[in-house]
């Protein structure tokens, strides 16, 4: 009776251990299509990648801006609130700036070397 037991035992584990194997067996290789990964150039994706950035900064300075908003709405007369608002504004102000003239360098010069004019 021993036997038996660990026979079955062993039989189940080698099952168990090999099931995924013979699964596995019933796949495709896995292509760009079926992994999910992208079927473009490097220039493409890097592109989204610029364009997807552009959204986040974009997202994040209206964010500082409401929230210096706030900060100067509820001053109440506070001196030093008011001033810390107005600085966070112009800190604002300036990043969405300095992000969107690096974009614009970035396009400007990408025409310049593909041999495109600027206007």
């Amino acid at each position: 009776m021993n036997k038996i037991k660990k026979l079955t035992l062993g039989l189940i584990s080698f099952v168990f251990a090999f099931n995924p194997l013979m699964l596995w067996a019933q796949y495709s290789p896995p292509t760009a299509s079926t992994t999910g990964l992208p079927d473009e150039s490097l220039e493409n994706i890097i592109i989204n990648i610029m364009q997807w950035m552009l959204a986040v900064v974009g997202f994040i300075g209206i964010i500082g801006f409401v929230i210096s908003g706030i900060i100067y709405l509820t001053s109440a007369g506070d001196d030093t609130k008011i001033k810390l608002a107005k600085t966070a504004m112009t800190y604002c102000i300036i990043g969405v700036i300095v992000a969107l003239m690096g974009y614009v360098i970035i396009q400007a010069a990408d025409s310049m070397l593909n041999g495109f004019g600027i206007f």
